[in-house]
């Protein structure tokens, strides 16, 4: 497991720096203004629908199934589930992706009414949304292949594909952009090319890996093919299991939603800067739970199929202390150290200090719950793999009510960054709910020795949060902005002691990190 999570993660880093070069350049481009703001949003509505259905409520219903069939039913009857599977939701994306393009005003209109706050803002958004809401449809046929190769161990193809929607964004800010800058267009709506260029790009790389192990879909194009696949038990299954998945995942879409709604009518940029603190706070998020995450849903499953109480629980609570020895360091960084991070990776071009200033204490607000998030990675796929989907939408629906309380609370005292709090903390209540839910359940049992663990790991990150503060306010990070090499170096070096202190303390206090990691 720590050699998939590893290549996973990996991978993720690759697809997270190119994704920081893609919003550099953006930035420095484009800056944060209400044409910034828009494209924001026409992304973030295939993506909402995205994580909806296809890295959500579909993979979260179709792993476990299939993982069980596989252990259960062998790989023949495996591949004609995929090949239903497949024919089922093809025939979905087509008639969601029509209706998702002709009903782009009112999408935009419920994500984000104030954009008529400015002359440009909404019809732009309109306009870029039918554009890239076919996006979805490729990224819910990569999650179906994604599935299908994590559950036979090949994880890299899935977790490598993201770097190519990068590299399409970046050439279309770097080259896409001047282009349509010189014919009379809006050099933004270069971007909405580059996202669908990067969706078809992900889903080819996938057809030959699935091609390889013989698990290369056939999708039914006539009416009887979809009747026939509709037919299929384990197909119903999923279809069973998705009906609360989607309650659960909407409740956090539905969130995001009211986030960036309130957003939209917060000062112009305010949408932009939620957008790169989500961006940096992503990744500590991939590159730990999400890693996590796809490697323990599928043998979690399988384990459970296979009736292994013990390896179940075991391999949970591995899960959650490669949590917090990552996640409490990161959470640390974020909370202490926002500034330089933003600056170092943002604060070129068009993008000013004022708005530094407001990535940074949003940046720091997602700090506060990074634990919660990336910990929520780990422990609603031990209610997923027991192909109980219930009791983790019962808690997003209360822990979506909470937000909104946090969001009245904070958004008057603190604007963009009580968004940004709120989720954090709700999070925080949503990950500590689900591990009481496990433990009430006997699924998990910790394994001894977390105590010491937990002041090994609290004692090296009081040392780490000190360094980072000194580092933070004794260096002028805006004004480096002219010198962006030295300040690069700077924080590459500030960060690379961080690390060896951080580890060197977890040593010293006797925390054997090898056998934990291999365990």
């Amino acid at each position: 497991m720590l050699k998939a999570a590893s290549t996973v993660s990996l991978l993720t880093l690759a697809s997270r720096v190119t994704g920081l070069v893609r919003d550099l350049l953006m930035a420095s481009i484009f800056g944060a203004n209400a044409l910034t703001d828009a494209f924001n949003v026409a992304f973030r509505i295939p993506n909402l629908f995205r994580r909806l259905f296809a890295e959500g409520a579909f993979s979260q219903a179709f792993v476990p199934v299939l993982a069980a069939a596989k252990e259960e039913h062998g790989e023949d009857a495996t591949r004609q589930l995929i090949s239903h599977v497949a024919t089922v939701l093809a025939w979905a994306l087509v008639l969601t992706c029509v209706v998702g393009v002709a009903g782009a005003p009112l999408l935009v209109w419920l994500l984000a009414s104030g954009l008529h706050q400015g002359p440009d803002g909404f019809d732009a958004a309109v306009v870029m949304t039918r554009w890239m809401f076919p996006y979805i449809g490729f990224m819910s046929m990569v999650a179906l292949s994604a599935g299908v190769l994590n559950t036979w161990k090949r994880f890299a193809v899935p977790a490598a594909t993201p770097v190519l929607l990068n590299v399409c964004m970046v050439l279309a800010a770097w080259l896409g952009a001047p282009l349509l800058s010189a014919r009379g267009i809006e050099p933004i709506y270069a971007m909405a090319g580059g996202v669908m260029a990067g969706g078809m790009l992900q889903l080819a790389v996938q057809i030959p890996a699935l091609r390889s192990l013989g698990l290369l879909p056939r999708i039914g194009l006539r009416w009887g093919a979809l009747r026939e696949a509709w037919q299929d038990a384990d197909v119903r299954r999923i279809l069973r299991l998705m009906a609360p998945a989607l309650l659960g995942v909407g409740v956090a879409q539905i969130s995001l939603m009211i986030n960036t709604q309130i957003a939209s009518y917060l000062a112009p940029g305010s949408v932009t800067w939620l957008f790169y603190a989500d961006r940096l706070m992503e990744f500590p998020t991939a590159l730990l739970g999400v890693a996590l995450g796809v490697v323990l849903t599928p043998q979690l499953a399988a384990a459970k199929a296979a009736g292994d109480a013990a390896t179940y629980s075991a391999m949970l609570d591995w899960g959650l202390r490669i949590v917090v020895l990552l996640a409490v360091p990161c959470a640390v960084a974020l909370l202490v150290f926002a500034q330089p991070l933003v600056a170092t990776l943002f604060h070129y071009g068009e993008l000013k200090d004022y708005d530094v200033g407001k990535i940074a204490v949003a940046l720091a607000g997602y700090g506060a719950g990074l634990v919660g998030l990336v910990a929520i990675k780990v422990l609603a796929p031990g209610y997923y793999a027991s192909q109980n989907i219930r009791t983790p939408v019962k808690i997003a629906v209360v822990v979506l009510v909470i937000t909104q309380l946090l969001n009245v609370a904070l958004v008057p005292w603190l604007a963009h960054a009580g968004l940004a709090l709120s989720i954090g903390l709700g999070a925080l209540v949503n990950a500590l709910w689900l591990l009481i839910g496990l433990r009430q359940r006997g699924s998990y049992q910790p394994l001894p020795g977390w105590r010491r663990y937990a002041a090994q790991v609290l004692t090296a990150s009081t040392l780490l949060a000190s360094f980072l503060l000194w580092a933070a306010e004794h260096f002028d990070w805006l004004a480096l902005r002219e010198h962006s090499l030295q300040r690069a170096g700077l924080l590459a070096l500030v960060l690379g002691i961080a690390a060896v202190l951080y580890f060197a303390v977890l040593w010293v206090a006797g925390l054997k990190l090898r056998p934990m990691l291999r365990r």
